[in-house]
């Protein structure tokens, strides 16, 4: 079996004197359509585990305002992807944020925003292959009808083998060929996204005819953002869209490997945004109609069940058919579990294959076409980080988790203003370029900027998590430091040791004036 050609990047993208410009990493070109890139970026976002974790606590804070936040959450992300879109339009590239930010402001930014999606993919990796593990049991215990099964999964030996397992399969799914990943993300998420909607249908309908636990009737004013009580709630807001959106932009890591490379990864990423928040927005309302907002047995104001709502919904309303409920989430974070390796993956590849890290990562596996070296080692460093934080101590692994959201805002703020950086010459040569290569990304980059901030600042106290602290500064705080930190101290000794990307001449900032196309 013989490589494909790989499909040419953009025209113009390589300097004149040949380096220092895109290049082609030998992945298999033109094997991703629209909808497989669609089904891929919401199998990472994984919509049954996200929302189950995050309806809860936000109800406790906003009410019946939901559906408001989610829709304020929803706009920095859509501003940031419309960013993500022109610049992958312009540069398809596998290394998206760390080759971007190369490209509009050097070597050294641009590696601080590889290693910020890299840290981010692999701390949710074994968070969800661990969600994984629990699911699982909790199925078990569902059908069997023991509910001491469910307990098997709080015993650590049981958990981190089982884990392990997980990720084992999730990784050689990811190393074969990207026909397998979308084969087997064309099923788990169609079901996935079936039982969410099976699930609403059923929880609206008995809400209206009167089987619901507090029914609240629909109201437009859930969607009012003004009639959210405080800025703090907004904070909140903000905080749940870096949790339940976050993962779309797997569709740009993927787009050397996508049919039409320049237009279809950007279109996806808006189209897996707009899908999801519209599945958002209809649990929501459903939930709503069900339970109501209170703190009573059902309602999604109750710390008890904030944890994990739709499982404790799901008997009342879906009733003998409930285990599907467990079976979506399971489904979930197992598929979201092997989707999510395409980013981190192709990530190392790129800066492999552009002299940021050893050359290692630049190896593509000849039969599939695949980052094989590079998506083994993201597999390893999430085991082995699940090993250890399991055994120190379950509230350190959830704050590493709080941790996620500050590498978020930091790596997709960096793209936003990457991309409102480089296209600075052409803002004004249309009026779509004001908004989608300036307006739009600035007010997304902003946005997130002043919430990395804001969350920064906040997880110095203590009470930030699961209270853990070291010299009365909260866990958090030092674990989100220590990442940064350590990223720094790694870039300074690959400076060292391979100079030539940090001088530019493998990655070179591409000037405003290179870049001028027609648009249309």
């Amino acid at each position: 079996m013989s490589a494909p050609e790989a499909a040419p990047l953009v025209s113009g993208t390589t300097d004149q004197d040949g380096k220092g410009g895109l290049s082609s990493k030998g992945l298999s070109a033109g094997t991703i359509g629209l909808l497989g890139a669609v089904v891929i970026g919401i199998s990472c976002i994984a919509p049954a585990y996200t929302f189950t974790a995050a309806i809860g606590p936000t109800a406790s804070v906003v009410g019946a305002q939901i559906p408001a936040i989610i829709l304020v959450g929803f706009i920095p992300m859509l501003l940031v992807a419309f960013g993500y879109r022109e610049l992958n339009n312009r540069m398809p590239d596998a290394g998206t944020s760390f080759t971007w930010a190369s490209r509009a402001f050097g070597p050294w930014i641009g590696w601080m925003a590889g290693w910020g999606l890299i840290v981010a993919t692999i701390l949710v990796l074994s968070n969800l292959a661990g969600v994984a593990v629990d699911f699982l049991f909790l199925l078990i215990s569902q059908i069997t009808g023991n509910p001491d099964i469910a307990g098997m999964a709080a015993e650590t030996w049981i958990n981190i083998t089982v884990c392990l397992l997980f990720m084992l399969a999730a990784t050689l799914v990811s190393y074969r060929d990207m026909q397998t990943t979308q084969k087997l993300q064309y099923v788990l998420v169609t079901f996935q996204v079936a039982v969410l909607l099976i699930f609403a249908v059923a929880a609206i309908v008995q809400a209206t005819s009167g089987g619901g636990f507090d029914f609240m009737p629909f109201d437009l004013n859930w969607f009012n953002p003004f009639a959210v009580s405080s800025f703090s709630a907004f904070a909140a807001g903000l905080s749940l869209s870096i949790f339940i959106f976050w993962g779309w932009d797997v569709t740009l890591t993927m787009n050397e490997e996508t049919k039409d490379p320049e237009k279809t990864p950007g279109r996806a990423a808006t189209v897996t945004v707009l899908m999801i928040v519209s599945l958002y927005l209809l649990l929501a309302v459903a939930m709503i109609m069900f339970a109501g907002v209170g703190t009573g047995e059902l309602g999604l104001g109750n710390e008890d069940i904030q944890g994990n709502v739709f499982f404790f919904l799901s008997d009342p309303v879906l009733g003998p058919l409930a285990f599907l409920v467990s079976l979506a989430v399971l489904t979930s974070s197992a598929s979201s579990l092997q989707s999510t390796f395409v980013g981190p993956a192709r990530t190392l590849l790129s800066m492999g294959h552009y002299g940021a890290l050893p050359p290692a990562f630049a190896r593509v596996s000849p039969r599939f076409f695949t980052p094989g070296y590079a998506t083994i080692v993201s597999a390893v460093v999430a085991s082995a980080f699940y090993v250890v934080m399991r055994i120190v101590s379950e509230d350190t692994l959830w704050d590493t988790i709080l941790t996620l959201g500050m590498m978020i805002c930091f790596y997709y703020g960096l793209t936003a203003f990457a991309c409102v950086w480089y296209f600075r010459k052409q803002w004004f040569d249309s009026v779509r370029n004001v908004f989608f290569t300036f307006l739009f990304p600035l007010v997304g980059g902003v946005i997130l900027a002043v919430l990395f901030f804001t969350t920064l600042i906040d997880s110095m106290d203590p009470a930030y998590g699961s209270g853990s602290q070291i010299g009365g500064i909260g866990i958090v705080f030092i674990l989100g430091m220590l990442i940064i930190v350590v990223g720094i101290a790694i870039m300074v000794w690959q400076a060292i040791k391979r100079p030539a990307f940090f001088r530019g001449e493998t990655l070179s900032i591409d000037a405003p004036e290179s870049v001028r196309r027609a648009r249309r």
